[in-house]
């Protein structure tokens, strides 16, 4: 049983274009709304954390829809179609809003971005558990994760280089080109991947390989989970809120951090950045092959000590210091870590029959996290010190290291591999 790399590659073309958006999302709204609509910390906070709020109540529910949809183009794509269109036409809107400071004009146009966003995030992700097979999957969503990254670096690189070093940037340029490579990203998926067809291949791998490893896969919607099956998607759901907390915590406050606690000014922080989103790149595959030999548990610990180690590191700088960037290297790869493997723990303990709901799942407890964090770091970061960032997040990423441990599921087993170099295998 291999990976085909090839394939997967396209299939991660969906989180890339979603990645590359987030990225221009938590760098520049939060710019936009204190420098160019005057708003407080607290406010804008909140006001970051709305998308997560939508996608609290949208990223199951899309997911669950998506479980049941049976289209020409498969269960999943249509969604990632239809989002992907109605996002980029709204997003235009946004620094567009930004220059004529239309508070009215920005908020609506924000407003129904993120509702395109989270229509099509849960099918996109879902999307890689139905065409690889169940032991291939922490391997396969380090590739994923890999597309997202290049997404990320692609809006960073492309900050620093159309985003000028004023105090009130014209943001247009950035996001049409965020744009672009978006509906280029999709476009490509849909020419290159037939959904319904892998889609039944995989099943039958799938069903051969629950009856290899005395796996049952083919239960019913109405049986329960067992008691200790329960458990371990409790604690590590519970972690996933908690390492969530942590690092969107920072991601949410980072270009403000940078600007007032290191002097960085205008698309500066992006370098920062490009350092983490370049690291988690590198590893990601590395990552990968890795959590097939030590497993996903083991992995996903190693990348908590890693961030908890981060933010204990970042603290330390009152100042811009090219050390730094090491920091946010290691930051980058703990990240990695946690990212290449959480998720396919969790639809490990999934049906056939419902990925997309527990793909819902997952992303309820993140963005549960992401509603919380902005709006408590807010609080901390005007009324006390913009400095509380990283403790917050050190804080939480220890207590995320604490209920990972109480996880016993969701660990795949690992295949006999005739050489190390199966795993680089690609099917044609």
């Amino acid at each position: 049983m291999k990976l085909n790399y090839k394939r997967t590659f396209f299939i991660g073309l969906a989180f890339m274009s979603i990645c590359a958006f987030w990225q221009l999302y938590d760098n520049l709204i939060p710019l936009i709304l204190s420098n160019t609509f005057g708003l407080g910390e607290t406010v804008t906070g909140g006001i970051m954390a709305m998308d997560n709020i939508l996608a609290l109540f949208l990223l199951p529910l899309f997911g669950a829809l998506s479980d049941k949809t049976h289209t020409r183009l498969g269960k999943r794509i249509p969604y990632i179609i239809t989002g992907t269109i109605l996002a980029v036409l709204f997003m235009i809107f946004i620094p567009i809003a930004d220059r004529m400071n239309h508070f009215i004009l920005f908020f609506i146009s924000l407003g129904i971005v993120l509702i395109a966003m989270s229509s099509y995030r849960s099918p996109a992700v879902a999307l890689m558990p139905d065409v690889t097979p169940k032991p291939l999957r922490s391997s396969a969503n380090s590739i994923i994760n890999l597309m997202g990254t290049l997404g990320a670096v692609f809006t960073l690189v492309m900050s620093a280089l159309l985003i000028p070093n004023t105090d009130y940037p014209d943001y247009l340029p950035i996001f049409i080109t965020v744009a672009v490579l978006m509906i280029a990203a999709v476009s490509l998926l849909v020419i290159t991947i037939r959904e319904n067809k892998l889609a039944q291949e995989i099943s039958r791998i799938n069903l051969n390989y629950s009856e290899t490893t005395k796996k049952d896969d083919q239960k019913t919607s109405q049986e329960p989970l067992p008691a200790e099956v329960k458990r371990s998607l409790f604690f590590i759901l519970a972690s996933v809120f908690l390492w969530f907390t942590a690092y969107n915590a920072v991601t949410t406050a980072f270009t403000r951090y940078a600007d007032r606690i290191w002097g960085l000014k205008g698309g500066s922080f992006a370098n920062t950045l490009l350092v983490a989103t370049a690291a988690a790149t590198i590893s990601y595959v590395p990552i990968g092959i890795i959590s097939g030999k030590l497993g996903r548990k083991k992995t996903i610990l190693g990348g908590i000590i890693l961030m908890t180690i981060s933010y204990l590191s970042g603290y330390m700088f009152t100042s811009f210091s090219p050390v730094i960037f090491v920091i946010f290297a290691f930051t980058g790869i703990g990240w990695a870590a946690i990212n290449v493997n959480s998720y396919p723990m969790v639809v490990e303990m999934s049906r056939s029959f419902d990925i997309g709901k527990y793909t819902g799942l997952y992303y309820t407890f993140s963005m549960a996290a992401q509603i919380f964090t902005p709006v408590l770091s807010g609080i901390l970061l005007e009324n006390i010190s913009y400095r509380t960032l990283f403790p917050y997040s050190f804080i939480f990423s220890i207590l995320s290291f604490c209920t990972m441990l109480c996880v016993r599921h969701g660990d795949s087993i690992p295949l006999k591999k005739g050489s190390a170099l199966e795993h680089f295998d690609v099917d044609d």
